[in-house]
């Protein structure tokens, strides 16, 4: 297996070959161009010279004695030898002591004639002449500028070794090349240690991630004040992964116990599967036992009185109508509970409907001195299905109607709670046992199965009332009062300032 090489190794080595590479890159440049740059930059010193003399000249103030010190000036700034004669041939300027030899050059140059230097014409205009010659006598290469000032009566001279240049390019490469190693040097230095900070979290990095892999959640990433946003961040991101996976193995150990539960529960839906098997045979058993029994005595003529016929009659079509409603009522559970049943969400007005069912059950309260008490006389509109809003009133009075007792009163009220409104069904009587309360929901669940035998009760209406509410997302629900019992149900109120709601 190839053996793998650490990060501060691989930056301080790309970082020192890159370094390298530009200090080499710098002198093959520096080499090459160095010369010519002087050459560049020489020819606009010669140039700017020229118009300052020029413009003297246009002044008159050339041979004065003012301009001696910017004349020493020009000369010593850029190492020029400068020769300024007159058309008579008179010195008007010169910054060598030996003027012969500048004024033979100017002469030869006046002439077109140069038998001591090869020349090389650089740049020419009208006014002046820049040449690059090669001083055979000298054995030396020299940049001049020659040309008129003025109107033509006054000319220039102006010479630069070129030598000086080249020397100056060979010292600074030389220098360039110690510089560039003694950098390198300090550079692998710098660039190692600057490396090490760099690699050093991304060393603890590797560390937490190790710690993860080995299920060691409590290690964390400590971020530092010298790290970099990019490693900083990645430091975030590992702790908050580290927390993820840590709750995620904790969510897996929950569900894996929530699992066992679900098996448990399994095994408790089988118990009320048989438990619901036997509660529905159970009801059916005794309204068949009767059914048969009566038809039987009917067939034999037990009493052939047409009283006692008709008392028959009346028994068994009594117990028919019971299982028949006790079997819709199972249907439409089945539909509610499994949602094959379409909920229809309308607008309706509330009160009317409570009015309507309450006028239709007042006969039926007053024969038992029984009083429904119903206050609401603004319309109030909600948002459910109407039908299934109906039913759940009517399981609702209906079970109030047959558990009232004391006063013997009923009383039927709305209360706003936000946007939602809560209906509530009163009735005085004997509270339901606090841990039956939650019970009272479920299928063939009886807390005075006598009482609910009596009036033919099921066990079934309050689990239809539950499933309605569900179906529409909505809530209800019963709890214990001073002297009797309330059940409630929530719709959505679509209520205005016009609604009166108490």
């Amino acid at each position: 297996m190839k053996k793998k090489v650490s990060l501060s190794i691989k930056l301080t080595v790309t970082m020192l070959l890159l370094l390298a590479g530009i200090i080499g890159l710098c002198w093959i440049l520096n080499h090459t161009f160095l010369e010519q740059f002087y050459m560049y930059d020489k020819q606009k010193s010669l140039l700017e010279t020229f118009e300052v003399l020029h413009e003297a000249r246009e002044d008159g103030v050339l041979s004065s004695d003012e301009f001696d010190v910017t004349f020493e000036n020009l000369c010593a700034k850029e190492n020029l030898s400068i020769l300024v004669v007159d058309a008579e041939a008179k010195v008007v300027r010169s910054s060598v002591m030996d003027q012969s030899m500048l004024f033979m050059q100017l002469q030869d140059l006046l002439r077109g004639d140069a038998p001591f230097a090869q020349s090389q014409v650089l740049v020419s205009t009208e006014e002046y002449t820049i040449l690059r010659q090669n001083d055979h006598r000298l054995q030396s290469d020299f940049i001049v500028l020659w040309g008129q000032l003025g109107d033509g009566d006054s000319f220039v001279y102006i010479r630069s070794a070129l030598e000086s240049i080249r020397e100056s390019a060979r010292i600074t490469n030389q220098f360039f090349i110690i510089v560039g190693l003694f950098g390198m040097a300090v550079g692998a230095v710098v660039i190692f240690f600057i490396s090490r900070t760099i690699s050093k979290p991304m060393q603890e990095l590797k560390d937490v991630s190790k710690s993860m892999a080995d299920l060691k959640f409590e290690v964390k990433y400590e971020p530092k004040q010298q790290d970099s946003t990019e490693v900083a961040e990645l430091g975030e991101h590992m702790n908050f992964l580290s927390q993820t996976l840590e709750k995620t193995i904790s969510d897996l150990k929950v569900a894996n116990n929530e699992l066992q539960k679900d098996i448990e529960k399994k095994e408790q839906i089988d118990e009320m599967r048989k438990e619901f098997l036997s509660n529905v045979s159970h009801e059916l058993k005794t309204p068949i036992a009767l059914i048969q029994g009566y038809a039987e005595g009917l067939k034999e003529n037990i009493n052939e009185d047409t009283e006692s016929k008709d008392f028959y009659c009346d028994v068994i079509m009594d117990e028919s109508d019971k299982m028949n409603r006790m079997v819709k009522k199972l249907l439409t559970l089945n539909q509610l509970e499994f949602g094959n049943d379409v909920v229809e969400m309308t607008r309706f007005n509330i009160t009317e409907m409570i009015a309507g069912m309450v006028q239709t059950n007042q006969l039926l309260a007053a024969q038992d001195d029984i009083d429904i008490v119903f206050d609401e006389k603004e319309p109030v509109y909600v948002w459910g299905d109407e039908f299934k809003v109906e039913e759940v009133l009517t399981n609702y009075l209906s079970n109030a109607l047959h558990h009232v007792a004391g006063e013997k009163q009923i009383r039927i009220s709305f209360e706003q709670k936000d946007e939602l409104l809560r209906v509530k069904v009163f009735n005085t009587g004997n509270p339901i046992p606090e841990e039956e309360l939650d019970k009272i929901w479920v299928k063939f669940y009886k807390v005075d199965k006598a009482r609910t035998r009596e009036y033919g009760g099921s066990g079934i209406g309050l689990s239809i009332v539950k499933a309605i509410m569900d179906s529409m997302n909505r809530q209800c629900g019963a709890r214990n009062m001073e002297n009797g019992v309330e059940f409630w149900f929530e719709l959505e109120n679509n209520c205005t300032n016009s609604c009166t709601i108490s």
